[in-house]
C-alpha cells in the first residue's frame, strides 16, 4: 500500500515536471515569435507597407536575435523558471525589464553603423510590441487558467456576495480558485455607487442592498453571502431579510478576528448566529495572545470542559504554553475538549485530570505534584435558580472548591477566578459565592507571593445552559419562548470575546483586585427572544413568567462604593476587594436550613463601604451574627 503511495506520488512529480517544460518551450517560442513578428511590423508601418528589398528578411534575423537576448536576460533573471506567478504584477515587472535591457542593447548595437541594416527606430517600436505580444499572451494563458481553477458549475452552490471591500475580494478570490469549491459567485452587490457594474474576477457587481431581489432573479444565486468584515448587526439584519423574502439562504462570513490567522477562506462562511444579530458592539481587544505572558509556562484550568473553560484551553494552547494541564469532574467534557483541540480523544494522555473541587487533598495533591505556574480557576456551579434552592452545594464547590484551590497555590504565579457580575451588590446565592471567592482570591493575595485576582463579566452567549441555549432547545421542541420580564437586561458576550478580555486582563492584573470586563450595552432578553423567534421556521410566541428568586431587573458591572478605574485598558476595570479570612467561611454548615445558608452567605459577601479602596479587612462571622 505504501508503494503504491510512493508510486502515484512519483508519477504527479513527473506529470508536474513534464508540463512546466511544456509551458517553458511554449513561452519560449511565443516570446520569440513576438520579437520576430514586432520587427517585422516595426518596419513594416516606419515604411507604409512599402518595404525596400531585403528589408523584411534584415528585420526577421534582427528580431531573432534579440528574441536569443531577450531570452538570455530573462534566464538569468530566472522568469522561464517560475520565480514569479504566471501573469503577476511581478512578472509583468521582470518581462518588461527583460525587454528595456533587450531593446538598449540591441539598439547600442546598430548605432555605430553608418548604413545600418534596419532603421533606428525597430528595436524601439519593435520591442514594445514585442513586449505587448508576451504579455497578451501570459494574460491569456492565466486567463484559461483561472476559468479551469473556477468551481463546477455542476456541483457547487451559486452564490451572491454582499460587500466586496477587502474581505469581500479575498473570498471572491478564494471562491474562484478553488475547483472543487462548494461556492461559484455568479454576482456580487455593494452599497458603494463606484463599484456598481464594475467586474472583479469576472464577477460582475449588479448593485447594492436594494437590488438583492433582482440579482437573485437574474442570476439564479441560491444563497446570499454578506461579506462585509466586522459588518454592523443591522446591515446583518437588513441583508438577511431581504435574502430570505426571495427563498434564497443566507450565511455570513465571521468578523477577521475570528478566523484563523485572520485569513479568509471559503470554510470561514457560516450560517449566522445570534451574536450576529444582537445589535450589541463586539468587545475586543488588542493585546496579541502571544503577549499575554504565558509562552513556556506550566498553566492549569479548572472546570476546562465547560464552555468558559474549553475556550480558555483552546486560546491558552494558541500562546504555546510549556503544559497545559486541565481539569474537570466530568470526563464526558474532558473527552471533548480533547477531542476538540486534537482531533483524537483517547483520553490516555497526561494533561486530563479528572477530579473534583470537593476533594480538598486530591487538590492540593495534583497541585503539588504538578506544578502549575498559572491557575485559570473556572470551575463553579452557575445556575441561579437552583443554587437558590440547594445553596449548600454552592458552599461545598464555589466557596470550599475555591479555598482548596488557593490554599495550594503558595507557589503557584499567577492565580485568576473567573467571576460574574452578579458578584456586584449580590442578592442571590450564586452572586454571594462567587463574591466570597473574590474575597477569599483577595485574602490569597496578601499571603503568597505571587499574583492573585479575579475577574468578572457577565451572561455568555450560547454556553452550557445561557439563555441563547435555551430558547434554541424551546424553538426545537415547539414551545413558546419564556422571559422573566418585558424590560430585564442582561450583559451579553461571546465566550470568545470573554475569553479573550480574560487572557487580556491576566496580563494587566494586579494582585488582589477584581478586574471588570467591559461589556458594552446590556442587551433587553425580549429583544434577543425576538431575533431567536423570527430565525425559527414556525411562528413562536413569547411568554412572561416573573423574575424568580435571586434574579435583578439589570445587573451591574460595579458594586456600591467601588470605582470604575481603568489605569492600563480602556475595557478593563480595576476594583479593590476586601480579604476575607478563610477562617469565616470553614463555620459555614451546608446541611443546615437553606434559608440560614443563604443569611451566612450574604452576611460573608457583605462588602463595607468604607473598606473600599483601602488595606483588606476581613468580615468574621461571628461578630455580624451578634450584631444581628
Amino acid at each position: 500500500m505504501a508503494q503504491d503511495t510512493v508510486s502515484t506520488d512519483r508519477k504527479e512529480q513527473r506529470t508536474r515536471r513534464v508540463r512546466a517544460r511544456l509551458r517553458t518551450v511554449g513561452f519560449l517560442a511565443t516570446d520569440t515569435t513576438a520579437w520576430v513578428g514586432g520587427y517585422i511590423a516595426a518596419v513594416w508601418s516606419r515604411y507604409e507597407f512599402a518595404l525596400p528589398p531585403g528589408l523584411l528578411s534584415r528585420a526577421a534575423i534582427i528580431g531573432g536575435g534579440a528574441a536569443v537576448v531577450h531570452v538570455a536576460v530573462a534566464s538569468l533573471r530566472r522568469l522561464y523558471s517560475g520565480r514569479h506567478p504566471l501573469g503577476s504584477l511581478q512578472e509583468v515587472q521582470g518581462v518588461a525589464g527583460s525587454t528595456i535591457t533587450t531593446v538598449a542593447i540591441v539598439l547600442l548595437s546598430l548605432l555605430p553603423f553608418a548604413d545600418r541594416p534596419v532603421p533606428a527606430s525597430t528595436p524601439l517600436v519593435g520591442g514594445a510590441l514585442a513586449l505587448l505580444f508576451m504579455l497578451g499572451a501570459r494574460f491569456a494563458y492565466r486567463h484559461r487558467h483561472d476559468l479551469a481553477m473556477r468551481p463546477d458549475v455542476r456541483s457547487s452552490t451559486p452564490v451572491l456576495l454582499f460587500g466586496l471591500g477587502d474581505a469581500g475580494q479575498g473570498l471572491l478570490r478564494a471562491m474562484l480558485s478553488d475547483p472543487r469549491g462548494r461556492y461559484l459567485p455568479v454576482g456580487a452587490l455593494d452599497d458603494d455607487p463606484d463599484k456598481h457594474d464594475l467586474r472583479i474576477g469576472g464577477v460582475r457587481v449588479l448593485g447594492g442592498r436594494l437590488d438583492i431581489a433582482a440579482a437573485v432573479q437574474r442570476t439564479g444565486a441560491t444563497t446570499v453571502i454578506c461579506s462585509v468584515a466586522n459588518a454592523p448587526s443591522g446591515l446583518i439584519r437588513e441583508i438577511r431579510e431581504a435574502t430570505l423574502q426571495t427563498g434564497a439562504a443566507f450565511k455570513v462570513l465571521p468578523p477577521v478576528r475570528d478566523l484563523v490567522d485572520h485569513r479568509i477562506t471559503v470554510t470561514a462562511v457560516r450560517d449566522v448566529q445570534i451574536s450576529d444579530l444582537l445589535g450589541r458592539r463586539q468587545v475586543t481587544g488588542d493585546l496579541p495572545i502571544s503577549a499575554t505572558g504565558l509562552t513556556g509556562r506550566r498553566i492549569l484550568v479548572t472546570g476546562a470542559g465547560g464552555s468558559i473553560g474549553s475556550e480558555l484551553c483552546r486560546q491558552v494552547m494558541k500562546a504555546d504554553p510549556g503544559e497545559l494541564m486541565m481539569l474537570d469532574r466530568d470526563e464526558s467534557a474532558l473527552h471533548s475538549l480533547q477531542m476538540s483541540l486534537s482531533g483524537r480523544a483517547l483520553l490516555d494522555g497526561p494533561e486530563l485530570i479528572l477530579a473534583d473541587l470537593r476533594d480538598d487533598e486530591a487538590i492540593r495533591r495534583i497541585i503539588r505534584e504538578r506544578r502549575p505556574e498559572v491557575i485559570f480557576h473556572a470551575a463553579a456551579l452557575k445556575h441561579l435558580t437552583l443554587l437558590e434552592r440547594h445553596p449548600g452545594e454552592a458552599v461545598k464547590t464555589n466557596v470550599w472548591g475555591t479555598l482548596s484551590v488557593l490554599d495550594a497555590c503558595q507557589d503557584v504565579g499567577m492565580f485568576v477566578n473567573i467571576s460574574t457580575d452578579k458578584a456586584a451588590d449580590p442578592i442571590s446565592v450564586l452572586g454571594y459565592s462567587k463574591r466570597i471567592t473574590e474575597r477569599l482570591t483577595a485574602h490569597a493575595a496578601s499571603r503568597f507571593p505571587g499574583t492573585f485576582l479575579s475577574v468578572r463579566f457577565g451572561n455568555v452567549l450560547s454556553s452550557r445552559g445561557s439563555v441563547v441555549t435555551a430558547f434554541q432547545r424551546q424553538i426545537e421542541a415547539g414551545a413558546p419562548l419564556t422571559v422573566t420580564h418585558p424590560d430585564v437586561t442582561r450583559y451579553l458576550m461571546t465566550v470568545q470575546e470573554a475569553v479573550h478580555l480574560v487572557l487580556q486582563a491576566a496580563a494587566i492584573g494586579r494582585n488582589g483586585e477584581a478586574l471588570v470586563l467591559d461589556m458594552g450595552e446590556p442587551v433587553r432578553i425580549v429583544e434577543l427572544a425576538r431575533q431567536m423567534a423570527e430565525q425559527a421556521s414556525s411562528s413562536v410566541p413569547i411568554v412572561y413568567t416573573g423574575l424568580r428568586p435571586g434574579e435583578k431587573l439589570h445587573e451591574d458591572l460595579l458594586g456600591t462604593g467601588e470605582v470604575d478605574s481603568r489605569p492600563f485598558h480602556p475595557l478593563v476595570s480595576h476594583v479593590a476587594v476586601p480579604a476575607l479570612d478563610p477562617m469565616e467561611v470553614s463555620g459555614l454548615d451546608p446541611y443546615a436550613e437553606p434559608a440560614e445558608i443563604v443569611e451566612q452567605l450574604a452576611l460573608l459577601a457583605a462588602q463595607p463601604v468604607e473598606s473600599v479602596g483601602t488595606e483588606p479587612v476581613s468580615v468574621h462571622l461571628s461578630s455580624l451574627t451578634a450584631e444581628r
